[in-house]
């Protein structure tokens, strides 16, 4: 078979909807007949495009870069008998972020919402760090982090809002004594070993220390993590200690993510931006790319549904 441009937009809407069926309803086809069109387009180019999962899909390395390389096909092939004005610079958004698992469904979502912007990702651990770029000029927009009672501090030149605010939970071994809990009392956790990541600049550790305290404990074992959360996971699996973790954290074999009962501890994930570089029509593009992003991650994490459904909504901060 030869590659068409029909090929190209179904490959697209896959990876957009993250399903074969949603894509298949966007563009008025069957789901069997997207199936196999995808099918024979994975044999043409010899690799799977897509990883399959009870909840969806999602693009391979490679299949990323093909997703990639069709997006690009299809802009081009819809700009084709269009005259345009005289060409003018691309303007690029330059965007920092902390660790957070939406910021690749933020950052397609945007570049599609935005074509004419070319955008620049910068990671970046510290909260802190992320406001003083913003304050230098260096970034125009950062997806950061703070918690409640501790709000991300900033002059004037920068403003932010919040995108939403989660609770945290705890990754154990899957041979833990506790993993058959619903839900898992901090105070349980007293003798265990923990991952804990380093000073955000915004109140992490300190509010993991304070609440271990409110909940009549000092953690006897700290192990400093910043690294691989793949990596991190695979210590967790081996039973050398336990973490905190976002709950939309997708658990690898051997590893399970538990609610703490009560909530003792919530992240809130903000947008932050310099208004003399970055539009109100830009910042409501990214916001709704983050939360539309975050939306997809809680589908994804059956431990976070089934707490959310008793307790929360995804409603934002």
């Amino acid at each position: 078979m030869e590659l068409e441009l029909r090929h190209l937009r179904v490959l697209c809407a896959i990876a957009d909807a993250g399903s074969v069926g949603r894509a298949a309803a966007q563009l008025g086809y069957s789901q069997p007949a997207v199936s196999t069109q995808l099918r024979r387009i994975e044999r043409h180019l010899g690799e799977p495009l897509f990883e399959r999962g009870p909840s969806g899909v999602r693009p391979t390395r490679y299949g990323a870069e093909v997703v990639e390389q069709a997006r690009d096909v299809l802009a081009r092939a819809a700009a084709i008998g269009h005259r345009q004005p005289a060409a003018r610079p691309r303007r690029t958004l330059r965007v920092a972020a902390t660790n957070s698992p939406m910021l690749s469904g933020t950052v397609s979502r945007v570049r599609a919402r935005l074509p004419e912007l070319t955008i620049a990702v910068t990671s970046v651990y510290s909260s802190s760090r992320i406001v003083e770029l913003l304050e230098e000029g260096m970034v125009d927009v950062a997806i950061a982090a703070d918690y409640p009672g501790m709000e991300l501090r900033h002059s004037a030149a920068v403003r932010h809002r919040g995108i939403v605010t989660e609770p945290t939970f705890v990754a154990l071994p899957s041979r833990h004594r506790l993993r058959q809990s619903p839900q898992v009392q901090l105070a349980d956790l007293a003798e265990d070993a923990w991952f804990v990541t380093p000073d955000d600049g915004a109140g992490w550790p300190g509010v993991f220390y304070d609440a271990c305290a409110a909940a009549g404990f000092t953690p006897v074992t700290v192990h400093e993590w910043l690294g691989d959360q793949t990596q991190l996971q695979s210590m967790i699996a081996d039973g050398l200690g336990v973490s905190l973790v976002q709950p939309t954290l997708r658990p690898i074999p051997h590893v399970v993510v538990k609610p703490l009962a009560g909530s003792p501890l919530w992240c809130r994930y903000v947008l932050a931006w310099r208004p003399d570089t970055v539009t109100d029509d830009v910042v409501e593009t990214v916001v709704r790319s983050a939360t539309d992003a975050y939306r997809d991650l809680v589908a994804q994490a059956p431990h976070l549904r089934t707490w959310a459904s008793r307790t929360w909504s995804v409603a934002g901060a």
